[in-house]
């Protein structure tokens, strides 16, 4: 369906569809790409993660974490109280505002971007745009520096609700570390041996390959013979994996529980993969982008969002996984506090929020604020920068360290900022 509500400039349209993984999403080098390091060790108890769900087009920090009732910018909705005394959210959250004890909330974020690529990008890479150089996404660099290396799953692994197939966000990290999209939560493609070849056809098969790269390496052996015969063995040890990624192996009272609608299964999914040790895991939720008809969304959208996010949050924390996996909301921009003559909010990277939880960040913890109306950072101002470092530190990585790429030393994070040291237990 065509979206109505939303600004529909090129932009918009174009970061919606990376977003939902349509763009580019072509599969390079087979499945094997995907793959990390062969002879998969067991899931580690301690073993750090990152989940991060993606309020795609502009969730409206006015309607979500920082609501300021009775004003004129504030809408129609109430704040409510949540577990941590003190905190309140807006009443679309309910379920959400109970596992408070477990989140924090930043409430300064002024990344001065109005723009959805732009915004996006500074979110998901911790540095502005710019056509001097290209970045690895937060997915990218976690799989790097966090993924054991006896993992056999994909790193970097994004649920969204468009096409599946290959990303191309982790820049000079590699592909090895680039996103895997799951299109509407579903396996990755080719994972099933062909109807017409037997299994012992195909065990001979691979025997043969095997004897004729071997063969092939003792005399012209290159990095793209290594590479090739690398991604087609990790490509059968992911096919041999394929329960992982189906949900309907879960419990039928937590599907139902999740809810029905597909952000609650994609939110099951994550915590899926996340406990079969998958370093990195995205979800999408769209599209948020409310130039009309902000309110009516934001109470249905916000509906799903609420039940879905609160039973993750309390199960990761039941399982004792919630220490070592942080989890973020974020967006790539808030909305007006304005309130525009279609009951819309525009786009609004000067003042908005994202809430967070989890590894090392200090539960109910409460950032920065805004002014009365919402139009301005009042205390405690930080950018994508500054959250870009949090997250790398709240799963215990120094974020000022490097990778070596080549021989050059390439940074983890922007090395002109710096972590919000506070929000850091």
């Amino acid at each position: 369906m065509k979206c109505q509500y939303s600004c529909g400039s090129a932009e918009h349209l174009i970061a919606r569809r990376q977003f939902l993984g349509g763009a580019g999403a072509g599969v390079v080098g087979g499945l094997g790409a995907l793959a990390l390091p062969a002879h998969a060790k067991q899931l580690a108890s301690d073993q750090r993660r990152v989940l991060v769900l993606n309020m795609a087009g502009g969730l409206s920090q006015l309607e979500s974490w920082d609501p300021k009732p009775g004003t004129k910018t504030g809408g129609p909705f109430r704040a409510i109280p949540t577990s941590v005394p003190g905190i309140h959210i807006s009443e679309l959250l309910p379920k959400t505002a109970l596992q408070m004890h477990h989140l924090a909330i930043v409430r300064s974020i002024n990344t001065k971007e109005n723009d959805h690529g732009k915004g996006r990008y500074a979110m998901l890479h911790g540095r502005r745009q710019t056509p001097a150089a290209s970045y690895p996404v937060l997915g990218a660099v976690a799989a790097k520096a966090l993924s054991p290396e006896g993992a056999s799953l994909p790193g970097h692994i994004a649920i969204t609700g468009g096409g599946g197939g290959r990303g191309n966000d982790s820049a000079y990290l590699g592909p090895r570390f680039a996103s895997v999209s799951l299109g509407n939560g579903k396996p990755p493609g080719n994972m099933d041996r062909a109807s017409d070849l037997s299994e012992a056809a195909d065990a001979a098969r691979n025997t043969f390959r095997s004897q004729v790269n071997d063969r092939f390496a003792m005399r012209r052996r290159t990095a793209q013979t290594d590479a090739y015969t690398y991604n087609f063995e990790q490509a059968q040890k992911l096919m041999l994996q394929k329960d992982v990624f189906d949900v309907s192996k879960e419990n039928p009272k937590d599907i139902e529980r999740y809810g029905e609608h597909a952000l609650g299964q994609h939110c099951l999914l994550a915590r899926r993969l996340l406990e079969h040790g998958v370093t990195f895991v995205q979800v999408s939720h769209s599209n948020y982008d409310t130039h009309n008809e902000n309110f009516t969304f934001h109470f249905e959208q916000l509906g799903e969002f609420d039940s879905a996010f609160a039973c993750l949050v309390a199960d990761l924390a039941d399982r004792g996984m919630l220490e070592s996996t942080l989890v973020v909301v974020m967006s790539e921009f808030g909305r007006t506090p304005r309130i525009n003559a279609r009951y819309g909010r525009d786009h609004w990277g000067t003042a908005w929020s994202v809430c967070l939880g989890g590894g090392k960040v200090q539960p109910g913890a409460v950032i920065g604020a805004t002014n009365a109306e919402g139009t301005a950072v009042s205390d405690r101002e930080v950018d994508h920068g500054h959250l870009f470092h949090t997250y790398l530190q709240a799963v215990g990585l120094d974020s000022f360290d490097s990778f070596d790429v080549d021989g050059r030393p390439m940074p983890m994070a922007d090395p002109s900022s710096e972590p919000i040291k506070e929000l850091i237990a």
